[in-house]
């Protein structure tokens, strides 16, 4: 007698939309009557359909995901001088399966879009040679791979104080420093830095840049990002941005049709276009941060002005079936929060609806400890509800809270961050409902291509 099936690893279709690599029978066939689908899968058991958006255009397919697990955008910094390497290729392969819906790390669309050490970019016909390996090697495993398109706004530094040993080079700890060296980064914006610059202002002290000749990151206002102590003791510091005009945010829009071509072109199955955590687009959503008074400020209307222009470009570039949009409406990271986060979430959803989005990822508010286990708000049913694609949830989510979403509706998929990270093999250890590799917070951001990032161990299938 069969068990009862896991709902989390049950099969999910998701949209039609034109594949770049082979699918099997089994998602081709996926939408047939079961007595047919049965007939066709004994034929043709060894078959494989390939499609090509180069060769077939016209040519599309239901996508049949096998699994409601998704791999969550996880930026590791480690995409050194902003290129995936071989490490890149080995990590992300180790978590393909076929027919899982794997996200990248958020990618950068520009120079200006920077802001944290090694993260990868798409705007450079070297980063697009330089992620094809990665696309390649979950395409050969059976996955579907959405590349997370950002630009992180006001969230950057030009002339930073940091010491070689920071994980994060916007953060300092303002104790060690002379004054000369603090008043030598109030000035340092005058000179031209590469981003990722590190220039020594002594043996162990340095300046950070991450924005092209020194310029201000951009925005949608002038205001600064309030410093913030962290857990480490360390101050997490982001400098002054500039205001965008209003003639310049048609070339941001640009930057993202023009970064989700590429991400085509290098072969993902689509973009996943970053609304969310207090970066650009958000900045722009939300109003504790937009205070302009043209047209991309004051009303909610206003204030979702870019984004549904970024989603509007992007899908007139690649199509709507490759688009899909990451939320985060009750988030307040880096001092960006609104006053209605329901009416924004819900007028975003319904405009995306409009544009035909494929799905929509949204993130649980932040999530509270209870005797030290996770409590999970849940109160993103409304959105939902609205949204007529593929709705994903995140945030906090484990084995048991997953299968309990996705059988009462709550949500289609579920993406998992820091378990998938620790854990290669993660839907065969939900499969099997066996123990999880523990996560190690303090390799998350660490430069090292193996530790905390490609040597979680698999489950040994001999002990189970």
């Amino acid at each position: 007698m069969e068990g009862k099936p896991i709902p989390l690893l049950t099969p999910h279709t998701m949209g039609r939309f034109h594949l770049s690599h082979r699918v099997s029978t089994c998602k081709v066939f996926g939408e047939l009557p079961q007595s047919l689908h049965n007939l066709c899968l004994g034929i043709s058991s060894c078959l494989e359909v390939y499609f090509c958006i180069c060769n077939q255009p016209d040519e599309t397919s239901v996508v049949l995901l096998d699994a409601r697990v998704v791999h969550a955008p996880l930026t590791r910094s480690r995409c050194y001088n902003n290129l995936p390497g071989e490490h890149i290729v080995l990590y992300y392969s180790q978590r393909a399966s076929k027919g899982g819906l794997l996200i990248t790390e958020s990618t950068g669309v520009s120079e200006t879009a920077q802001g944290y050490p090694s993260t990868p970019g798409i705007w450079t016909k070297e980063q697009v040679e330089a992620w094809k390996p990665v696309v390649e090697a979950v395409h050969r495993k059976g996955g579907i791979f959405f590349c997370q398109i950002w630009h992180v706004g006001r969230a950057s530094t030009y002339g930073i104080i940091t010491d070689s040993q920071s994980c994060h080079p916007s953060r300092l700890d303002i104790h060690k420093y002379l004054p000369c060296q603090l008043i030598l980064c109030i000035f340092y914006n005058s000179f031209n830095r590469s981003p990722e610059a590190l220039t020594a202002i002594s043996d162990k002290h340095y300046i950070t840049d991450y924005q092209p000749s020194g310029q201000a990151p951009i925005s949608c206002t002038d205001k600064q990002i309030t410093p913030e102590v962290q857990e480490d003791g360390t101050v997490e510091v982001f400098s002054a941005p500039r205001r965008l005009r209003e003639d310049e945010i048609p070339c941001i829009i640009d930057d993202f049709r023009l970064a989700a071509r590429n991400c085509i072109e290098a072969g993902f199955d689509g973009v996943e276009i970053h609304c969310a955590f207090g970066y650009l687009i958000e900045q722009f959503m939300k109003d504790s941060v937009n205070d302009r008074t043209d047209k991309y400020g004051g009303s909610m209307e206003n204030r979702c002005r870019f984004a549904l222009e970024v989603i509007q470009a992007t899908i007139n570039e690649i199509g709507a079936e490759r688009v899909g949009v990451r939320l985060s409406p009750y988030s307040n990271y880096l001092d960006c929060w609104d006053s209605d986060p329901d009416a924004l979430g819900l007028y975003m959803i319904h405009a995306m609806n409009r544009l035909g989005v494929l799905y929509c990822s949204t993130v649980e508010p932040e999530v509270i400890k209870v005797d030290g286990k996770v409590q999970i708000p849940y109160k993103l049913l409304h959105f939902r509800k609205a949204f007529a694609g593929t709705f994903i949830v995140a945030g906090g989510y484990n084995r048991e809270e997953g299968n309990k979403v996705v059988s009462e509706g709550y949500t289609d998929l579920v993406a998992y961050g820091k378990w998938f990270l620790a854990n290669p093999d993660l839907l065969k250890r939900f499969e099997l409902n066996a123990p999880l590799n523990k996560y190690d917070r303090s390799t998350f951001y660490t430069p090292d291509p193996v530790v905390g990032y490609t040597d979680y161990p698999f489950l040994d299938l001999s002990s189970v």
